[in-house]
Parts: structure tokens; sequence; C-alpha cells
């Protein structure tokens, strides 16, 4: 063995299918002595410390900068300098306040999402054990090189990725890489097969995971950024820059109404100064027009409305990190759940026992002799012990057994006092069984328990009250094989007696010439919530598929019982599968498959991208650092709260703080409700907007003077863009907005007849305003341009009311349902009666006062645009009935 030689390269080998000896030889180090100083300090400076690395991180200037690059943003600040140039300096703080409101909440995000790579680099151990020229020394985890030597005992963390060489009774919790939260016994045999899961790989300890039992020294195979760690850490620090569907949809909007706008403006200014208008009064009509065109508080109202959503979704134990995501909820098509802990309840329970050939459900009445022997047995072939608050501690499996022992009347604790143990053979991966030696009135009783293939073998005869009898093997194994169909995890239970106690060690005078007592299936059951979720998801046209790293039968059993799929149905892609499979055959199979198994990071955000290939908005749960590539490149990554990882939960949009799946559903209830309010704002301002525009645009064509002046439309623009606008936050969700598909990604913000309801309704305001003007210069009232002023903004008033829902009519769901909304209205129609009847303000906003029937006249002319819009929702509930 030439100490000198370099390692094999981490890719070229997969060290869980050879030998450890073998890997040792090539890795040029003895076992027993480990490397020497001077090569490892070789070997250091050839491969570089053992760290997670990643991109420089954005400077915070360069971040603030970033948030001014959006098109409606640039029309906003535009907005602001024209009229600080016509000198409306209100006008102008306002669209720069919100300008830089928005700038610091996108600048807050961005800030966040670069935090998921310090969340990783964090789980990297700060110490680590090596064996150096026979010593063993502790040194910096990031100095640990390729061919070093790990000595691992329970509570350390990995420092690297290991193939194990010697082991004694070692588990690992790998959660914070697979997920999954059941630890993991190890063992040291080369592995067969060629694809093998993580979770699969029982010869290797992984970087960032923690020996929790036991002790084992372990060959470095692969360091920093070649780790499965590393490897995760790569994945996480990809461009992903996928734009939620509300940002592409204003961003489309902001560019086509900056265009409509400077062409309306032009011709405004062109014809009327072809009418022979000042030319001075004619830019500033026009540009005070464009100022209005453009709703500058969309943005802020957008931001009011997902920062209340956000507050909203906290007490539906969901917490948003990122404030589009809000919206986003409304628009996933693909709800990608991992199954642990999100569709489960991350606890096991014994589902079932079967002894003597009948079924007994714990906590049923009557269990036979054999069912109660079957629970005698699972207690005290038992580690799990209680803790100081006097709850089951140990493995997950074994603190179910104690649990369902005692709800048939049997105390562990009370068992052991009686039937003490005397000797155990501990669990280890290879054996895949335990056995453990009581001291009874009778003699010595050996209990055995582990994997029914492992048990079954070594039994003659069947353990019955009034004596055993002879065991049909194989029809034992098929009982066990059909519990394991039904996603059970199945565990055997054996006994034999002996007069004496064995000699210590003696594995085969033990578990050998056994009595098989019977086998017993448990799971980790549904939440109870979570069927319920998933129909609701099914019901608003959200697909929902579960992704775990359990096994196929289990995940399909347990998907069955939640509706994620119907009886009959049997299509698992598995890891191996998915590693197997080009991506076009995977963008055709994405389709059609609802459970996938074993599969990996990778192959999470190939499933992913395979279905936002085809169109679809994919949100995607998550809790371990494997989870945290997939969750950053879904368009809504959902972590979790309770059991998650820093990593998922930074990599993330949304934190599920109950871990529930059914608080998903909640949130996409929420981003609906959300987005058909942003839409109710742009009908409501575009509508109001489009009305000033056509008053202004066709008064010249009709014959008619300009009727309003720069004042009156900035006026407007203020005070009804502002708190009525804002006051559609606290609009309630419409009747049945779970009962309908989710809308398309790739939906304008005007589909659904907006921007004909903006264009017909603009007309009908700007028609009505100007009638009364044509009709109050014809009768001599020299009050006509008050009248068209205060018709401008009270028929909007009368819109925004009628707009509340899109089908249902107003007097249905009642004026008091948005008071916010109420009150909004009542105090614009006080400002602006202000205008005309405060004395002080008639010159500054060039007004007179109104007489009684002059004011009738105009309250009058506003109420027919409610009488129009609510036409307009009967013909659509006629046309297309409202889900109830």
């Amino acid at each position: 063995m030439d100490p000198a030689q370099d390692p094999p390269p981490a890719t070229a080998s997969h060290w869980h299918l050879q030998d450890a000896h073998e890997l040792a030889r090539q890795h040029g180090v003895d076992p027993a002595h480990g490397l020497p100083e001077e090569e490892a300090s070789r070997r250091a400076a050839r491969h570089g410390p053992n760290e997670i690395r990643g991109r420089p991180g954005r400077g915070l200037a360069g971040l603030f900068i970033d948030q001014f690059k959006d098109f409606m943003i640039l029309v906003l600040i535009v907005a602001a300098v024209i009229s600080g140039v016509i000198g409306e300096l209100i006008d102008t703080l306002a669209i720069l306040l919100i300008v830089l409101l928005n700038a610091a909440i996108g600048f807050v995000q961005a800030w966040r999402a670069d935090k998921a790579m310090a969340a990783l680099q964090q789980l990297a151990a700060s110490q680590a054990r090596v064996l150096r020229g026979g010593r063993t020394l502790a040194v910096a985890a990031s100095a640990v090189v390729p061919g070093d030597i790990v000595l691992l005992e329970a509570g350390n963390q990995v420092p690297a990725d290991l193939r194990l060489i010697e082991i004694a009774q070692l588990k690992v919790d790998e959660s914070a890489l697979t997920g999954e939260s059941v630890t993991v016994a190890k063992h040291t045999s080369k592995l067969t097969g060629v694809a093998h899961a993580l979770g699969d790989r029982l010869n290797m300890a992984f970087k960032g995971t923690t020996a929790t039992h036991g002790r084992g020294r372990g060959l470095v195979v692969a360091t920093g950024m070649t780790t499965e760690l590393g490897k995760v850490a790569a994945l996480l620090d990809r461009d992903v820059d996928r734009s939620t569907p509300l940002q592409l949809r204003l961003a489309a909007f902001g560019k086509l109404l900056a265009l409509a706008v400077i062409a309306i403006c032009g011709v405004i200014f062109l014809v009327g100064v072809l009418r022979g208008e000042a030319p001075l009064l004619m830019v500033l009509t026009a540009v005070s027009l464009a100022v209005a065109a453009i709703p500058e508080a969309l943005p802020a109202v957008v931001t009011v409305l997902l920062a209340l959503g956000a507050r909203r979704m906290v007490s539906q134990s969901a917490l948003v990190r990122r404030l589009p995501a809000v919206e986003t909820l409304g628009s996933v098509t693909y709800i990608c759940a991992d199954k642990t802990g999100t569709l489960t309840q991350n606890r096991m329970r014994v589902e079932v026992l079967l002894a003597d050939g009948q079924e007994w459900l714990p906590g049923a009445a009557d269990p036979g002799p054999a069912h109660l022997e079957l629970l005698h047995a699972a207690a005290l072939c038992n580690d799990a012990s209680r803790g100081p608050d006097g709850a089951w501690q140990g493995d997950p499996t074994e603190t179910a057994l104690t649990q369902a022992a005692l709800q048939a009347g049997l105390d562990k604790a009370a068992l052991e006092r009686q039937f003490p143990r005397l000797q155990e053979l501990p669990f280890d991966a290879q054996r895949k069984r335990m056995s453990t030696l009581h001291r009874t009135d009778a003699g010595i009783v050996a209990y055995t328990k582990g994997a029914p293939e492992a048990v079954i073998p070594l039994c003659s005869t069947q353990w019955r009250a009034d004596g055993p009898v002879a065991l049909q093997q194989a029809e034992m194994l098929a009982a066990a094989e059909a519990l394991a169909v039904r996603g059970l995890r199945v565990l055997a239970l054996a006994r034999r007696s002996h007069a004496a106690l064995p000699a210590t060690g003696e594995a085969e005078a033990v578990e050998s010439g056994l009595s098989l007592i019977g086998l017993l299936g448990l799971i980790d059951p549904p939440r109870p919530e979570a069927a319920a979720a998933v129909r609701d998801c099914r019901s608003a046209g959200i697909t929902p598929v579960m992704i775990t790293g359990d096994h196929p039968a289990t995940a399909l059993a347990i998907a069955r019982r939640l509706g994620i799929v119907v009886d009959g149905y049997a299509e698992v892609l598995t890891g191996p599968e998915l590693t197997a499979m080009a991506e076009p055959v995977l963008r055709e199979r994405v389709v059609s498959v609802r459970v996938y198994a074993r599969v990996d990071p990778a192959q999470k955000i190939r499933i992913v991208e395979a279905l936002q290939a085809r169109g679809e908005f994919v949100a995607m749960t998550g809790d371990g650092v494997n989870d945290a590539p997939a969750l950053k490149q879904a368009d809504i990554g959902v972590a979790m709260g309770r059991g998650g990882t820093d990593v998922a939960r930074e990599a993330a949009s949304l934190v599920l703080l109950d871990d529930n799946f059914a608080s998903i559903v909640a949130a996409v209830r929420e981003g609906r409700r959300i987005y058909d309010n942003i839409r109710k704002f742009v009908r409501y301002a575009m509508t109001g907007n489009s009305g000033e525009i056509w008053t202004i645009f066709l008064a010249p064509l009709l014959g008619l003077p300009i009727p309003l002046l720069p004042i009156h439309i900035l006026w407007v623009n203020l005070v009804t863009d502002g708190l009525p606008g804002l006051a559609l936050a606290a609009e309630p969700a419409e009747r049945g907005i779970m009962r309908r598909p989710p809308r398309a990604p790739q939906e304008s913000l005007f589909a659904r007849g907006l921007w004909q309801h903006i264009l017909w309704v603009g007309l009908l305001i700007g028609g009505l305003c100007l009638a009364l003007q044509a009709w109050a210069m014809s009768s001599g009232h020299a009050h006509w341009q008050t009248m068209v002023f205060t018709v401008l903004t009270l028929s909007q008033m009368a819109h925004v009311l009628a707009i509340r829902s899109e089908t249902q009519s107003l007097f249905r769901i009642g004026l008091a349902s948005n008071r916010p909304l109420l009150g909004a209205v009542l105090l614009t129609v006080a400002l602006q009666l202000a205008t005309i009847y405060v004395p002080p303000l008639n010159p500054i906003f060039k007004t007179q006062p109104l007489s009684l029937l002059e004011l009738l006249l105009c309250l009058g002319a506003s109420a027919v645009v409610l009488v129009a819009v609510e036409i307009e929702k009967l013909w659509l509930r006629r046309r297309q009935p409202a889900p109830a």
C-alpha cells in the first residue's frame, strides 16, 4: 500500500458497492493507523478544505438597485418626475413613497433568499476525531481529507461522506438529508445491485447527519462539495428566476398601459390644439391625464393585499416568507407533498396484530391469548424507556409497540419488573432482528423481534396457548407479504424457553428452534384532516401528488387512504426508475403519476421541472436538506415549521407552522381571494381612469369644451384610487372560490371579460359626464364643470360598490360585509362635497356650489353606473350560474 497515492476521484466509484478494505487500499491508507500527518497535509493542499461553498452573495446595494428594474416601477418614477415638473409636488411625494415602500419589501425578500446557502453551511460539523499516524486526534472538520479514518460515537456529527469499516450497533439520524425521521441502523457489508437511494446505502454515513447510537469507524471517500450534502448545495446554488404569475401579469400590464397612455395623451393634445385650445392648457391637461391614467396606487394596493393576506395566513398556521407567494398560491395546479409528517402524523402506530390465524386491532375488545402474548413479547423485546415527562422515548417503532401493549393493559415498566431482562442480542442491520432473555417463574424465556424474512425461517413451531403446533413457514411469509402490500411495516415476534441462561453472545443458541407468536403491522397513519384537504384540492382543480423516501407499497397504501389515488391504481415511480428515464419520457409520465417513492434531491427537481415544462404551477413541500433545491425550484416552496430544517425553511416561500397539508389548502384559498381582489382593484381603477380619458378625449370631438381642469383630474385620481382601492383588500372570498379550477398561469390580468368591462363602463361614465355637460350648457347652468367633476367622482364610488363581486349582486352580499370599503366610500363622498360647499376650497378646486337639483342630477347620473353593472352581473349569472 502506497500512502502517497491519491484516492480515486469521488465521481468515479459507487462507494457503497465496493469492499471497505479494498477502498482503503485504493485510498492508500491502513484503517488501523490512518494517514500519516504529512500525507494528510498534502491531500488537504490538493483537495482544499472540507467545506460547503456557495457563490458570493450579492451586495446590499446591488440587491436594493435590483428592485427598481421592474417596468411598472419605472413608469411610476417617470410619472413622479412629470408631476414634479408641472408643480404637483404632493403627487410626486406620494408616488415616490409607494416606489420606495415596494423597493424595501423586495429588498428584504431577496436578502432572505440569499440566506438559504448560509443555513446549509451551518450544518457542517466543527470538529472531527480522526486516526492519523496511529494516534487519535481531534481536528477541525474542515481539515478532514479523502482517505482519513474517522471515529464516530453517539452524538457526533458526521464530518464527511464515510464508507463504514467497523461498527458496533451504529445508528444514524439521516432526517436532515433524506427527510425520513426513523434512525437508520448501519452495517459494513458491500451492497449488491446498481441503483440505491441514499436511504438504502446502509454501509455509508453522510456529511451533515448525526450518529445517535453505538460507535463506528469509517473511511472518508468524499469531502466538501463532492459529498451528498455538497451536491445538494450545488443544486441550491443554481440560478432559479421564475417570476410569479402576478409579477408576469403586472409587468405585461405596465408595458401595455405606458404605451396606451402615451398614445392617448398625444392624440388629446393634438385634437385640443387643432380645435383652438391654448397649447399650454393642453400640455397640462395631457400630462395630468397621463399621471391620472397610471394607477400609481396599484403597487401599494398589491403590497397591502399581500401583507394582509400573509397576516391572515398566520392564523391558519402558514407563515409567508416571500409576499408574492401569497398570490402565487392561487395559481397552483399541482401540490407535490412529502408523505412523512405532512400527509401523515410522523409517528408510528400499531395497526393490526395477526396471531393464531386471527387479526386483532389495538383498542378493540377481547384480545385473544395469542394476541396478548404477542404484545407481551413486543413490550419486553423493546428498548423504549419513559422520559422525565412520562412519555415514551426511543425508536418510533418501539414506542408504538409499548403504546399498543398499554392499550391492552400491559404496562412495559411493570412487565420488566416482573420479568427482568438478563441478557440481550442487540439489533443489527445484517441480522435484521434483536433478542432479549428474561427470567420467569418457569425459567428463562427468549423473545426475538425482527423482519419476517429474518425471523420466520428460524421458527419451527407456531406458539399457541394450549401448546405449540407445526408452523407453515410459506403461509406465514405470504401473510407478512400481504400485510406489507397494505402499506404496513411488518414485524415478526417469536419466543423460545431455556432451562438455563445461554452463554453471552451465543446468537445461534438463542435464535434457533423458535416458536412464532405472530405478526405486527405498523404504519405512520394519515392526518385526520388530510383526506378532506385532498378532496378540497381535487374540487379546486389542483392535483395532489405524493413524493416520499419511503417504500413504494407504503406510499401507495397511504395515497389510497387519502384519496390521492383510487383503488386499482398501482403506478408508483421510484428513484431508480427516474434515473433511467429520459426527460421527454418523464414529461409524459408526470401527467399520470401520483406517487413517487425512493427519490433523491436531484430527482425531486426533475419532477418539478417536468411539470413546469408542461405549463403547470407547482407547490412542493419538504423538510429535509435534501428538499431545499426542489423547494427553491418550485413556484411555491413549502417548508415544515416543526420538524423541518433551517435550510429547507430558508429556501421556501411558505412555512407551515403545524406541518399540516390542510394548511396548504387554506393558503391556496387565501391566495385565490387575494388575486380576485387585485383584479377587482384593477377593474375599479382602470375603469375610472378609462372614464376620465373618454370624457376628455370625446369632448372636443363632440364640439364641447374640455370639461375638466388639471386640478380636477389629479383630485379625482387622488381620492378615488386611494382609500376605496385599498379597502378592497378587506373584501371576503367569492362564493365557491374552491369549486373552480386554477386560473391558467398564462392568463392575462384582463381575461374573463375584464378589458371589456373597463371599456364599456368607462364609456358609460364618460357618456354620462358629457351628456350632463351638454344639458347643463344648453340649459344655461353655469356650474356645468363642477357637475362633470362631481359625476366623475361619485360614479366611481357607485362603481366600486358594484364590482365587489364579479357575479353576485351587491344587495345579496350586503353593504356592511365590507365595512372598511363602505367607510372609504362615505369619506370620499364627504371630501368631494367639501370641494363644492366649503368656500375656501372653491378657488383652489375651481368649483362652485351646486343647487339641490344639480346635486340630485349628479347623484342620479352616478347611480346609473351601479344599475348598469348590476344588470351585467345578472346577465353573467344567467349565462353561467355561480358555484355554490
